[in-house]
Order: structure tokens, then sequence, then C-alpha cells
């Protein structure tokens, strides 16, 4: 059972992170903002994530 549930929070947490990528792309950001914000979703999951939905793009959400 341990391996559908790590599954299913894994796919959950890739549908959030295109989302927020998603999202940052459409933002009124500056492109480097944008390529910053991306750089730390894809390379920090779960923390940039978290962080992205605290300090991120404002105009995105």
């Amino acid at each position: 059972m341990g391996i559908e549930v790590g599954g299913l929070l894994g796919l959950i947490l890739l549908i959030l992170i295109i989302w927020a990528i998603v999202s940052t792309v459409q933002s009124t950001a500056s492109t480097g903002a944008k390529v910053a914000w991306i750089l730390v979703l894809l390379i920090l999951p779960l923390v940039g994530f978290i962080v992205w939905l605290l300090v991120g793009p404002k105009s995105a959400r």
C-alpha cells in the first residue's frame, strides 16, 4: 500500500508543479523572474512550490 500512496502523492505534486509553472509563465512578472521561479520549481519541487505559493508572482493566481 505504501507504493500506491507515494505514487499518488508524487502525481499530485507533479500536477501542482505544472500548474505553478503555467501560472508563472502567464504572469506579468519579468522574464528573468519567470525563469528564476521555473528553475526553483524544477530543482526543488516541494520546497519551491511552497515558497512560490507564499511569495511568487501575485498576478499569476
